[in-house]
């Protein structure tokens, strides 16, 4: 059986586990996401919906993102921490906000979208998949 983590918002409200490992560790540098994470990219575990299991009260916002797809952004309603988001389109997966798992330490992005919306100083490792856009 593979591991489980833990993570949640600022607060405290909000918690959730998370079976581990994910399909994939990526960052995203679209400028929705750099809006919500307050920062230049937003680090982002994909999951299985399943693999998630979320306790607290989640506020949820429907964007529509750079590719033109709707995203719903859930949030703490109370500290304001980004904690996942799910794509309608795609029901099956759950984006955890990798930045609010207790341990993120060993985490190492492989996949970066929206390149073509990083900040000019953002340096992505080298070996990664680069996407200008979402494919």
């Amino acid at each position: 059986m593979g591991e489980v983590r833990e993570g949640g918002c600022l607060c405290g409200a909000v918690r959730y586990t998370a079976a581990w490992p994910p399909m994939m560790i990526a960052t995203c540098s679209c400028k929705n996401c750099q809006r919500q994470a307050g920062s230049s990219v937003a680090l982002l575990a994909v999951m299985p919906a399943e693999a998630v299991a979320i306790t607290g009260v989640l506020t949820a916002y429907e964007d529509t993102g750079e590719s033109g797809g709707k995203v719903i952004r859930k949030f703490c309603g109370t500290c304001g921490s980004p904690i996942v988001s799910e794509i309608p389109a795609a029901p099956q997966m759950i984006i955890v906000k990798a930045g609010t798992l207790d341990n993120a330490k060993d985490l190492a992005p492989t996949l970066h979208y929206w390149t073509s919306s990083s900040h000019d100083w953002v340096q992505f490792p080298e070996g990664g998949v680069m996407l200008e856009k979402q494919a």
